[in-house]
């Protein structure tokens, strides 16, 4: 690898992968070089769409390709061995959400990467979002004074997850805590610092629903787990997350918001595009608060309200912030003394608290 291109390999050819792919090219010096993927079709298909070599499978990318460092973007049960193998063969690593099922394996990822001087991370790229650093900058300056409490409600839409989709089975996916749920507590670790799982529940989906079998298997039965909650316990207060995927597509939706002592925060979708602010801050912190935000507030009633518009749709910002992520991690492979945004820590300490609710959601739907 020179320091003037960096030789991507990726592993999965969903549409996802496509979607990270056009983002990663963005990057002056990228070279995605080649694909492969269980699904031959899939991964000729991206091949032809990005002029890449096509491998028969994972162990013959790893033999034969010219890459530098190996994109994983195949479900989560594979993670752990996928990515194992790539730091082996001498290859840096990004792997999308989760690092693996367990605590443990991801631990072992990040000693091995360290070992043989090679990058490991997981695509926590909730992070490069500018209203990351926005929220952060309230928080750390206690513009609405402190945290009291926060929640984030995501309703998800479930008809493109047939019943025998993998995300479902929990050998597979580890459940929502971990399949989706990283990305969430990874952002909200970023605003507040550790937390601690406090109560965890998971429900399963009702056996009559048009997207399932009226009589399911007892194994579908037993792997339909669409609603999951856990309460995180920060410093200075608590945060609700829920996820549900029980939604029609036209109302998939999501919102996160953070109440402080003078003042509330609202989020709006899951990769958040807009905000708006509505307290009673001082004059010095209504100045600072449209500094950081470069938008004017609103009288209402005493009160101030304030909202930030990216100018940018989701589908765009969400390639920005993939473009943002490589950006950094090849900063980093090219000068060790680079500080990142995410690192691997992100992704076992996502994981940790991710499995430890899952473990205390399966307690409590035992005793139900």
């Amino acid at each position: 690898m020179g320091t003037q291109e960096l030789h991507i390999g990726v592993v999965g050819a969903g549409e996802f992968a496509k979607f990270a792919v056009t983002a990663f090219l963005r990057v002056p010096g990228i070279k995605v070089v080649a694909v492969t993927d269980i699904n031959q079709d899939a991964a000729r298909h991206l091949g032809v769409a990005f002029n890449l070599v096509v491998y028969e499978d994972f162990e013959q990318l790893l033999k034969n390709a010219p890459v530098d460092l190996v994109y994983i973007a195949t479900p989560p049960y594979l993670h752990f061995a996928q990515s194992r193998m790539a730091l082996l063969a001498g290859k840096h690593v990004i792997c999308e959400k989760p690092a693996a099922l367990k605590t443990s394996e991801a631990e072992a990822l990040v000693e091995l990467a360290k070992a043989h001087n090679l990058l490991y991370v997981v695509n926590l790229m909730q992070r490069y979002n500018p209203l990351f650093g926005m929220v952060k900058t309230i928080i750390d300056e206690r513009l609405l004074g402190d945290f009291r409490h926060g929640f984030f409600e995501n309703y998800a839409s479930d008809e493109s997850l047939g019943p025998s989709h993998w995300f479902w089975d929990l050998s597979k996916s580890g459940g929502i805590f971990i399949e989706h749920g990283v990305h969430f507590f990874d952002l909200f670790a970023g605003w507040l610092g550790e937390g601690k799982v406090h109560g965890a529940l998971q429900l399963r989906r009702p056996a009559v629903k048009e997207s399932i079998p009226a009589e399911p298997t007892p194994a579908a039965k037993e792997l339909i787990i669409d609603r999951v909650q856990a309460t995180i316990l920060y410093k200075t207060g608590p945060v609700n997350f829920y996820h549900g995927f029980d939604q029609r597509k036209i109302l998939d939706r999501q919102e996160m918001r953070l109440l402080f002592e003078r003042g509330d925060i609202t989020l709006y979708e899951w990769v958040p595009v807009k905000m708006k602010l509505h307290g009673l801050p001082g004059a010095a912190e209504l100045k600072r608060l449209e500094e950081i935000t470069a938008a004017s507030a609103a009288a209402v009633a005493g009160t101030i309200t304030l909202t930030y518009q990216n100018p940018l749709g989701k589908q765009e910002l969400y390639q920005q912030m993939l473009t943002a992520m490589l950006s950094d991690q090849w900063n980093w492979i090219k000068d060790r003394s680079h500080i990142r945004v995410i690192d691997d820590d992100n992704a076992v300490q996502s994981l940790r608290v991710a499995e430890e609710a899952t473990a205390i959601s399966k307690n409590s739907q035992n005793q139900q």
